[in-house]
Formats: C-alpha cells, sequence, structure tokens
C-alpha cells in the first residue's frame, strides 16, 4: 500500500521528518518497505534561479544570437549566449546555473556546463519551458512576472512541491491502516505513548464534510437491497448539476504520488477518497439507470455481464451486483460495467457507498480473476460505520470541485446496525503475555488513543469495547497485542535466564531416516525434484471410482490446474519428465519425498511417500 507523505500530513501535526514517521510506523507494525522522493519536475529544478537580464545585445557573429548579463541575486553578472528571439533587458527570467541537471519535456536530460558559444563565454542558460519540463513550448524564453526576486530558486518561484511515496506491506489483518486517515491515527497513537517524544505533541484531524445542502427537486434514484446477509448496509445520494472535466492540480498530485492515473473530477474524487477514509465508492451515470431504482441482488442464472475492461464475463447466482430494473450495473465492491459509468456527457450521477460481506467478494474477485482496489478492501472488512461519512464527505468535494448538488438526502439503508465487538480484559493475564507490568495509566492512555472504550473497570477487570474498524481485534490475546506494539517491543526487558524442558524425538525418527535415503539416492546419481501439492483435476479421469470419492477439492481453486490436492505423486513425476524431455533433456533419474491427501469417512488424512523415477539410457551413447 503506497501513502503520500504529504497527504498524510494533512491529518496529522508532527515535526517529524518522513524518515522518522518510516521508522516510527515499521516499530508499531506498519512496516515501511521503502520510501522514495517524488517529485512533480523531474530533478525538482535544483541549479535552476531567477534572473533578471540587466544587457542585451546581438552577437557581432551571429544573427540569431544575443549576449546577455544576467543578474541572479549577487554581485556579479553572469554572462550567457541567448537564442531565444524574445529576449530583452529589464525581463525576469529563469536561468539554469552550471552544474544543474536540465530534464527537458523530449530528449535525453543534459547538465549546464561552462562553455563559449561563437566566441563568446556563456555561464549558464536562460530557459524555455520546455527545456525544464514544465510544458512544451519551445518559442522562446519564460518571461516571469517583474515582481520575481532574482536569486530566487525556481522550485519555490514557480511553487514546485516535493513528496515522498511510503510504500507499506500491509498484513491482512490490519484493514484500519488501509488508508492515509487509518495511517494518521495509528501513528497519532504511537507518537503520544512513545518513550523519549519530542516536546510537541501530535494533533490528529480528521476529514471533514463541508456545508451540505439539497435542492430537494428532481426524483432521486432509489435504492432497494435484496440480498441484505451479502450486504448489510447500502448508502447512496443523487447529485445533479455536474460538471465532468480534469480534477484541480492539488487532487491530480495528491493520486499521482500514489501511482493512480487522474481520469475526471468525479472518478478522482472517489478515488481520493477511498484512498482517504479507506472506503470505496463507486459513482453512476444516473441517466443510465433504467427506472430510476438500484437494486442490490445476486445475479441471475447464466446472466452476463460487461465490465469496465471490456470483457464479458459469465455471472455466478452467488455474485452480488448493483442492478437497475432492467440489467446489472456493476459488480458489487469488485469492479464497474462499461456502460454505467460517469462519461464526459454525464450531469447526473449517483454516488454509491455500502459494507458488503467480505466473503461474499472475496469469492466473487477469485472467481472472476479480479483484484481491484475496492476488492483488496471489502475483502478484509472495511468500517461499515464509515460508509455515510464517505459518502458526504465525497459529495461535498463534486459540490466543489465540479459544481454539483444533492437533489434529496442520502438514503442508508441499515436495517440492522453491526455491535462493535466487546471483550474482556484482565490486567494480571495482560502482564503475564507482555513480561512486564506497563503500568494501569500508561495501558489506558494507549487504550484511550487507540479509540478502545474503556465500559467498566474493577480491580482486575476491564470490559472494553472494540472499535468496528479493528475487526481483528476480538480476544483479550488481540488487546494485548495492540498494548504492546504501541507500547514498544523494545522496552520489554531481556529475561535473565531461559527455561527449557527435555524432549525425545521418535524412535525411528522420520527426519534422519528421509535424510540418509536422500543422501542415499543422490549418492547414485539421483536428483531429487520438488512439485506442488495441488494438481490438475483432470487427473481423476485416470482414477477408481474409490480413489475419486476420496479427493480432496479446493473451494476456490486460483486457476484448473491447481483444483485438487494430490493423492499420488505419480503424476507431478510424469510433468517433471514431460518438461525435460521436450528441452531434450531424456536421460533422467528422479525422487521425491512429498505428502499425499485424501478424505475418508469425513476425515482429512495426509500420507508421506516417495517416489522414484527413471528413463532413457542408463549409459551415455558413445
Amino acid at each position: 500500500m503506497k501513502i503520500s507523505y504529504n497527504w498524510l500530513c494533512d491529518y496529522i501535526e508532527t515535526s517529524y521528518s518522513v524518515e522518522e514517521i518510516a521508522e516510527i510506523l515499521t516499530a508499531n507494525g506498519l512496516e515501511v518497505e521503502s520510501v522514495e522522493k517524488v517529485e512533480s519536475i523531474p530533478g525538482g529544478l535544483q541549479g535552476v534561479v531567477v534572473g533578471e537580464v540587466m544587457h542585451c545585445e546581438k552577437h557581432p557573429d551571429a544573427d540569431r544570437l544575443s549576449l546577455t548579463k544576467v543578474s541572479i541575486g549577487g554581485s556579479e553578472l553572469l554572462p550567457i549566449v541567448c537564442g531565444a528571439p524574445n529576449v530583452a533587458a529589464g525581463q525576469k527570467v529563469l536561468v539554469a546555473t552550471i552544474g544543474a541537471k536540465l530534464f527537458p519535456s523530449e530528449g535525453e536530460p543534459f547538465t549546464i556546463k561552462k562553455g563559449k558559444i561563437r566566441g563568446q563565454e556563456s555561464h549558464g542558460m536562460i530557459c524555455a519551458e520546455d527545456e525544464l519540463g514544465l510544458g512544451k513550448s519551445h518559442a522562446g524564453i519564460m518571461v516571469l512576472d517583474p515582481s520575481a526576486q532574482p536569486g530566487m530558486p525556481a522550485a519555490q518561484f514557480l511553487q514546485i512541491s516535493e513528496d515522498y511515496c511510503i510504500e507499506i506491506g500491509l498484513t491482512p489483518n490490519r484493514t484500519d491502516a488501509i488508508s492515509h486517515f487509518g495511517v494518521a491515527r495509528d501513528l497519532y497513537a504511537a507518537i503520544r505513548n512513545m518513550a523519549g517524544a519530542k516536546s510537541d505533541q501530535p494533533v490528529l484531524k480528521r476529514p471533514t464534510n463541508g456545508d451540505m445542502q439539497y435542492t430537494s427537486q428532481g426524483s432521486p434514484v432509489k435504492v432497494e437491497v435484496v440480498d441484505v446477509d451479502a450486504c448489510p448496509r447500502y448508502c447512496g445520494i443523487t447529485i445533479d448539476g455536474v460538471k465532468i472535466g480534469p480534477s484541480p492540480e492539488w487532487l491530480q498530485k495528491r493520486l499521482s504520488v500514489i501511482g493512480l492515473r487522474p481520469i475526471n473530477n468525479v472518478v478522482d474524487i472517489t478515488n481520493f477518497v477511498q484512498h482517504e477514509m479507506g472506503q470505496p465508492l463507486h459513482a453512476f451515470d444516473a441517466g443510465q439507470i433504467a427506472g430510476g431504482k438500484v437494486v442490490v441482488r445476486k445475479a441471475k442464472l447464466d446472466e452476463k455481464f460487461v465490465t469496465l475492461d471490456g470483457i464479458e464475463r459469465e455471472l455466478s447466482t452467488d455474485d452480488l451486483m448493483i442492478c437497475d430494473d432492467e440489467k446489472p450495473m456493476c459488480i458489487a465492491g469488485v469492479f464497474g460495467g462499461l456502460k454505467s459509468g460517469v462519461t464526459e456527457s454525464t450531469t447526473k450521477v449517483f454516488l454509491e457507498s455500502a459494507y458488503f460481506n467480505p466473503v461474499s467478494v472475496r469469492k466473487t474477485a477469485r472467481r472472476h480473476g479480479l483484484n481491484t482496489d475496492a476488492s483488496f478492501r471489502f475483502e478484509r472488512g472495511c468500517d461499515p460505520n464509515m460508509a455515510m461519512n464517505a459518502l458526504l464527505r465525497a459529495t461535498s468535494l463534486i459540490k466543489e470541485i465540479a459544481g454539483g448538488i444533492a437533489t434529496h438526502a442520502a438514503e442508508d439503508f441499515y436495517p440492522e446496525i453491526m455491535q462493535p465487538a466487546l471483550v474482556d480484559f484482565s490486567w494480571k493475564r495482560a502482564i503475564t503475555l507482555i513480561g512486564k507490568d506497563p503500568g494501569k495509566d500508561v495501558v489506558r492512555n494507549i487504550l484511550r488513543d487507540l479509540e478502545i472504550v474503556i465500559l467498566s473497570e474493577s480491580d482486575d477487570e476491564m470490559n472494553l469495547q472494540i472499535p468496528l474498524y479493528r475487526n481483528d481485534v476480538l480476544r483479550e490475546a488481540d488487546v494485548v497485542e495492540e498494548i504492546l506494539r504501541i507500547y514498544g517491543y523494545n522496552n520489554i526487558d531481556y529475561p535473565q535466564g531461559l527455561k527449557s524442558s527435555l524432549s525425545f524425538a521418535p524412535q525411528p525418527d522420520p527426519e534422519k531416516i528421509q535424510l540418509r535415503a536422500s543422501e542415499y539416492l543422490a549418492s547414485n546419481g539421483f536428483n531429487e525434484m520438488m512439485s506442488m501439492s495441488l494438481t490438475k483435476a483432470k487427473y481423476l479421469d485416470h482414477m477408481t471410482e474409490e480413489q475419486k470419492a476420496e479427493v480432496v477439492s479446493l473451494l476456490n481453486p486460483l486457476s484448473s490446474d491447481l483444483g485438487v490436492m494430490r493423492q499420488s505423486l505419480l503424476f507431478s513425476g510424469l510433468e517433471a519428465i514431460s518438461l525435460n524431455r521436450n528441452h531434450r533433456n531424456a536421460d533422467l533419474k528422479l525422487f521425491e519425498f512429498g505428502k499425499v491427501y485424501a478424505v475418508k469417512e469425513g476425515k482429512h488424512h495426509e500420507k508421506k511417500l516417495l517416489s522414484i523415477l527413471m528413463t532413457g539410457n542408463t549409459k551415455p551413447e558413445s
């Protein structure tokens, strides 16, 4: 998962650098795999400054060149030979000084060097916008506003920002940190409870919705949820008067840093809110919704659907679909449709924000081989309380950027409100698990900053309420783990002694037997091979009915070639022989230790076998 440092700082005020933040996140369970500097202009215009042309005259030996003397804020003037037709005395310009490396819009980067042009010394270059990578124009040099101060760095004058892309190796359980605000929330708790933290306390700022207004005119899109189990909560709002166009520069920059390509203002806003708050959204063209009604239902038998990538997919009756009165429009939580999305002609948008059953989304995504940013989040379990907040946040941004306004208040289908988990917590058991008593006040502060509510407390027991966005914290041990990672693993003292018990290996030792057999076979010219325990279902055709009844099949196979657990080592060995023979390696002596699997009387069994395969000539030809 990629996080923008500047974007992260929108939600947490702190004086820690990006390197320090990376260390804090890693120490508290969000392992930072890389930190990459991202510049909106390649090179960041290092060595390029504002200059003022103090003197300009024609080159004595070249009609198209001019001799200039340029001030860049120092006492000396730089002699620069310029070939631009629009250069003149008194202009404020951008000057690349000696040693500056430029990244033009086209062509290879180059470095400015001191040199002579037609016999005249030149100590820099007055730049056009394409030479700096700022645009494509090469009609002449860039002439700046007269208020520009000579010597000011070009990056500062042009307000060119630099950012850092922080890549986090997110574990599947940490759905709470699957967004910029989620990471900021965790970082906030870590800094507040960090030993030796800087004197300034961090400030956590939550995304705001702005002023929500409604026209109460026109007919909003109605919502009907048929499958409540697969869709416990569904929020939607109709926004009219939308003008589709490019997003503002700040929004495009936010998305570009984390590797997303800007599309249009409405789609960019849904992507922005998804990566800001962790809640996927989907925007429909309301004019394409037949009957003015959205129906959330399972797909019908033999129903087909063309997804956004132009591929027609055959749906399963287990796939949850977002439909209108006539057709499917979107695979719920996974992928949109080709004809229902927002286009340049869209003026009325229906915005969706929902909580889908993680198991349902995971099965559908695997079934169709789709892995999207939305399914990545829904599969792991989003925060059901975030659905409406994200919807209103996106609506506020659409009103601000695309000029739309909601026709009516948002619809919220939420028949059975999901309840947060309750956990009984014991001080004594926690101290045993941690290996140290951190102190009750320290633990209370950590729980408060993690937004875990203490409902009641006695001498040894606490009853805790876990926020819904922490769907992985369900037991006392999970709470202890949360306390420990914020408290700091490094703050746990090493024990003074180690305790161990004697254990006896079974006789005969299976590992020693396998090692002895492997050494014997290898010394006699055999090569050991290893193959996967998953194999092709079509191999069942070569087995008896009794063997077929004992096969262990996968519920959600990754592919048809990996659909069942093997019952024999023969087929994988024959595959290896076939592969080698196809590569002109016909003389083979192979062996493999591997497990086979079967289900008998409702119980699963596994057994370790040895296969030995020989083929080809026993001796090389002479």
